[in-house]
């Protein structure tokens, strides 16, 4: 059998790094950095440090309010769906026309997959998630009387709905108190040591032991928005963060 020679396997290994796309490694570097802190066990926050962070969350901001345009719980829904590896400004640009034409489960069925492209072709994944939007509008018309459900089991049952949409709809629709992880909240929960854990749902557990009931229904948005517009992952803004005392990263800016 011939052996392969070093510099041969040298070069293939060269031009298989070089075909990795640079985004592909930029895109991963956010989770990972908020697993590795996982891993390193920052302190663990007393439970008056927990309530005092969200005292300051509803003192800055007593009635958060989620970014995704929508009309009720079927467009929540959708934009939801849409959201999915998109930012909300994204999907925010498309639904106007979408919302327009389609803002029933009926229309939206009656509109079918195609015409659903072309609305939402400016959004990731676009193909899938217009086979996802038509085929739950569907399913809610055959099985839910054209209404979105008050349950988890149902809403996960949908095509496209997965735990986090599911609990998003939960919240915002019917004001349950759940807390559905993001990127951003998965980051901030890692990071500062308020929820450590190398899963979204890691994160969600640990967030519903320590949130306290109170601040529950609205811990959601708190944290979703402090991760987006302070937590930053790159270049977090430490020095105007209302919790930087509270936050146990060892690398933060201020103290």
């Amino acid at each position: 059998m011939t052996k392969k020679s070093p510099g041969k396997a040298s070069a293939k290994a060269r031009n298989r790094q070089a075909r990795t796309p640079k985004h592909a490694k930029l895109k991963a570097a956010p989770r990972r950095a908020a697993a590795g802190a996982a891993a390193r066990a920052l302190p663990q926050w007393t439970t008056a440090q927990v309530e005092e962070a969200f005292r300051r969350f509803k003192n800055a901001n007593p009635e958060p309010k989620g970014e995704l345009r929508h009309i009720d719980p079927f467009t929540l829904l959708v934009a939801v769906v849409l959201s999915a590896q998109a930012t909300d400004a994204g999907v925010n640009k498309a639904t106007p026309a979408l919302f327009t034409l389609a803002d029933t489960p009926e229309k939206m069925a009656a509109l079918g997959e195609e015409r659903v492209r072309e609305l939402i072709k400016t959004i990731g994944l676009f193909r899938t998630k217009a086979k996802n939007v038509v085929a739950l509008s569907r399913q809610l018309l055959a099985e839910h009387g054209g209404q979105v459900p008050h349950s988890r089991e149902a809403l996960e049952a949908l095509p496209g709905v997965g735990r986090k949409t599911a609990n998003v709809v939960l919240n915002i629709a019917f004001g349950e108190p759940t807390i559905a992880v993001d990127t951003h909240i998965f980051r901030v929960g890692n990071r500062t040591g308020l929820a450590a854990g190398k899963t979204p749902f890691e994160v969600e557990t640990k967030l519903e032991e320590v949130v306290p009931v109170q601040y529950k229904r609205h811990a959601h948005h708190w944290l979703i928005l402090h991760g987006r517009y302070t937590c930053l992952a790159r270049k977090p803004l430490c020095e105007k963060c209302i919790i930087s005392d509270l936050c146990q990263w060892p690398e933060k800016t201020v103290t």
